[in-house]
């Protein structure tokens, strides 16, 4: 059964409107001013919230202000009940993310056929969608069939890149955003002592090349392939189209994008605090996660020094170690790894120590 909020502070048009909701096989919840409906919609997580602009303690557009900003209920459908009809008001209130107005006084035949349109619209947009072409496509079809926004391109450019062979340069102005469709890139920049840091690995399912063109800037590093690859190009345009769209498309687009936040931010916490052992460790943990099926890495030594962040020489010194302990087996530029457990007890007891 959907739970739906209404906030709404006349006792008669509350308690119509619940029964309403109630008789069409909804669970109202109701609240009786803007500071109580936030409290409710934070704990009980409604379907969709109905909403009365004109309240005491907090307006409607308050409610929805202070919603849009916790990720938890803000991309909740949010439909105001006004009496207020001026071009300018509902402007507002679109503005701020609201996803439809109901004028008072309305039949229960239009409340509940606008219920049921942002309620199919949500559940399209909280599918989890696959982080390949595919599911990408069909995010931006589902856009579109919404009219959310317009203009989207149908199908992206598909470029093929070999190993070695520069996706973008840093300081180049940015045209698309980029989706690992097969293979794999590594994002780098030349520090102030000349040497290549590797700041960012990229295989089937990631997307690159995204945060410059929010921040209206340059590429702050350079994309290369690793291996033989192909990348999905989505237009700039077509990005920000749906990065700035509604609240639900864009947090479920967001949701697409960012799923190496927290990969990238652990990296430098082990630049910064952990010794050289345990980040090859680390390095060897997270490659074999991402890249690997049958326990064997394939990465030059300089790549790999790079990514673990110390020279070829040091990398070279710390496998060796590994490979005498029966941790791993080397054979050419590949790394296999025979003993997981054991490479996991050097990288927590690294950072135990650090």
């Amino acid at each position: 059964m959907k739970k739906i909020l209404l906030i709404e502070d006349n006792l008669e048009m509350r308690e119509n409107t619940a029964e309403m909701l109630d008789l069409a096989g909804y669970r109202a919840v109701t609240a009786q001013n803007g500071k109580e409906g936030i409290e409710l919609a934070k704990r009980e997580k409604p379907d969709l919230i109905l909403c009365d602009i004109m309240m005491p303690e907090i307006d409607g557009y308050g409610v929805l202000h202070v919603l849009g900003k916790d990720p938890e209920v803000a991309g909740t459908p949010f439909i105001y009940l006004t009496a207020k009809t001026e071009k300018s008001d509902i402007r507002k209130g679109m503005d701020l993310g609201a996803d439809d107005y109901l004028m008072k006084p309305f039949e229960k035949a239009e409340l509940l056929n606008a219920i049921e349109t942002r309620l199919k619209r949500s559940l399209v947009f909280k599918k989890n969608y696959t982080r390949d072409l595919n599911g990408l496509i069909q995010f931006v079809q589902a856009a579109s069939k919404f009219s959310l926004p317009a203009n989207l391109a149908a199908e992206y450019k598909v470029r093929s890149y070999e190993a070695r062979d520069s996706v973008y340069h840093e300081d180049s102005e940015p045209s698309y955003i980029f989706l690992v469709n097969k293979g794999s890139v590594k994002t780098w920049r030349m520090s102030q002592d000349g040497k290549d840091l590797i700041t960012g690995l990229y295989s089937k399912g990631d997307f690159l090349g995204y945060l410059p063109i929010l921040e209206g800037a340059n590429y702050h590093d350079s994309a290369t392939a690793m291996e033989d690859t192909e990348l999905a190009l989505m237009p700039k345009h077509d990005f920000l189209s749906l990065i700035y769209s509604r609240q639900e498309v864009s947090a479920a687009f967001m949701k697409l994008l960012v799923n190496n936040i927290h990969d990238n931010e652990e990296q430098l916490l082990n630049l910064a605090y952990n010794s050289v052992r345990g980040r090859v460790a680390d390095a060897l943990l997270k490659l074999h996660h991402k890249f690997e099926s049958n326990n064997t890495i394939n990465f030059s030594r300089e790549d790999l020094a790079k990514i673990v962040g110390t020279s070829t020489e040091s990398l070279i010194r710390a496998l060796s170690d590994m490979k005498q302990e029966k941790i791993i087996e080397i054979k050419g530029r590949g790394v296999t790894i025979l003993n997981l457990p054991g490479l996991e007890s050097i990288r927590k007891f690294s950072i135990n120590r650090g």
